[in-house]
């Protein structure tokens, strides 16, 4: 065997060097991921997979990591958490009910300078509701992904066996009632309703449409409000129909009802005929295989309205990489990326151009009226934007709750939801 020299010693001393400083520039050069929150599902969760999944398949160099919460009560408090704490994620998809807190205290980018430089994208491509929604004083904060409305969701089946015709464009709140009557039943003849007629959620964000189509308002002055509006007569009168599909009509299930069984997941069993959602039910209502289901357009009043259900794609001020985040959120929002989106049925793309194509009015697959969803766009309207508007929602549905389910009446509902959101009022 050789003797080790000197210079043997040293060739070893400057590969090991030389793989150590490899080592340490790999480590150095591995980017941050970008950190991407969101909410729902396992079939909504499976959309924004795919999207991120493409992304990176496209841009091998940047990594999306996808933080998944399962309720939209978890991700709120994950949300105020993150904020709160000055470590949020770095991109969060947030509907436009949301993100005015933390865009007036700071904790969003604002993205309308992005979209002006970008080539991929234009504001006019947009659905202008959608855009509006996103808009703080004059300034684009969020890139709106879709634009749903609030839709009847019904079982075919069932409005077969009870020999009523399918709710169509145009029908009244009359013509809701009726069905909705008729489609409760107690099958077994044992007192207890086995089918319900129709399954909604106590909430601001469903009374809103009946109000607004009774001819009243939220807030008692939009521009400058200082309470809300609930005890109008108007609002009184669409809200005490609202509590009656429960309380007097028994067409909804009671309290205990509910929470033997959501009504969500009635409409998955095929126990309940009725089901009032937006389009991110889509995803889950595609895995149904026992009965034929489709939409309809909310029933009419007075005056034709809607709500608007729309999410953004929202940057943090404290992202660490803007430029890469950007990209995500770019894509994401290009005719690629909702082209992707919207195939899984997940969303009412907010591109008009995509809104329009078989990527989304696909007539093999369901619902086979999706049209709807674009028809209904002129009359939508949208929940106040106001920093504290979350506060107030979820005070208020407390309220929306308690008379739904009869525990207290509608005229004592709207004093209480009123004084207890003065405060959020206050200059």
């Amino acid at each position: 065997m050789k003797p080790i020299t000197r210079w043997t010693l040293f060739f070893f001393s400057l590969l090991a060097l030389s793989l150590l400083l490899a080592a340490c520039n790999r480590y150095r050069a591995a980017p941050e991921p970008i950190s991407f929150m969101i909410w729902g599902d396992p079939a909504e969760v499976a959309a924004y997979e795919a999207l991120v999944a493409e992304f990176e398949a496209k841009n091998p160099g940047i990594d999306i990591a996808l933080q998944a919460l399962p309720s939209q009560g978890d991700f709120n408090k994950r949300l105020a958490a993150d904020f709160a704490g000055g470590n949020p994620a770095d991109i969060i998809l947030m509907n436009y009910r949301r993100y005015t807190l933390f865009a007036s205290q700071g904790g969003l980018e604002p993205l309308g300078p992005y979209l002006a430089q970008s080539s991929l994208l234009e504001e006019s491509a947009f659905f202008p509701q959608t855009i509006q929604a996103f808009t703080l004083d004059g300034q684009v904060w969020c890139i709106p992904q879709n634009i749903s409305s609030l839709v009847v969701y019904y079982n075919l089946d069932l409005f077969d066996t009870a020999g009523l015709p399918y709710p169509q464009s145009g029908w009244t709140l009359d013509d809701f009632l009726a069905a909705a009557q008729a489609l409760t039943r107690d099958i077994d003849g044992d007192g207890t309703i086995d089918q319900y007629g129709v399954g909604i959620a106590p909430s601001m964000v469903r009374l809103a449409p009946f109000i607004w189509m009774a001819g009243g308002e939220l807030l008692d002055d939009p521009a400058n409000p200082t309470r809300l509006d609930l005890d109008s007569p108007e609002a009184l009168s669409a809200f005490q129909w609202f509590v009656d599909l429960q309380v007097l009509h028994g067409v909804a299930p009671s309290a205990a009802a509910e929470a033997a069984e959501e009504s969500e997941n009635r409409f998955l069993n095929g126990t309940l005929a009725m089901y009032f959602n937006s389009r991110r039910g889509v995803p889950t209502y595609r895995t149904i295989t026992a009965f034929a289901w489709d939409i309809a357009p909310l029933p009419t009043g007075a005056q034709p309205a809607g709500i608007l259900h729309s999410d953004a794609y929202c940057m943090a001020a404290a992202a660490h990489n803007k430029e890469d985040a950007w990209k995500f959120i770019e894509f994401a929002n290009s005719s690629t990326g909702q082209t992707l989106v919207a195939q899984t049925g997940r969303t009412v793309p907010s591109l008009i151009e995509v809104a329009s194509s078989t990527a989304f009015l696909d007539p093999l697959q369901t619902p086979a009226s999706s049209q709807v969803f674009i028809d209904t766009i002129p009359a939508l309207r949208w929940l106040p934007l106001l920093p504290n508007w979350s506060a107030i929602e979820e005070t208020t549905n407390r309220e929306i709750e308690r008379a739904f389910y009869g525990e207290v009446s509608v005229p004592e509902a709207a004093a209480a939801a009123i004084q207890a959101t003065l405060s959020y009022f206050s200059p």
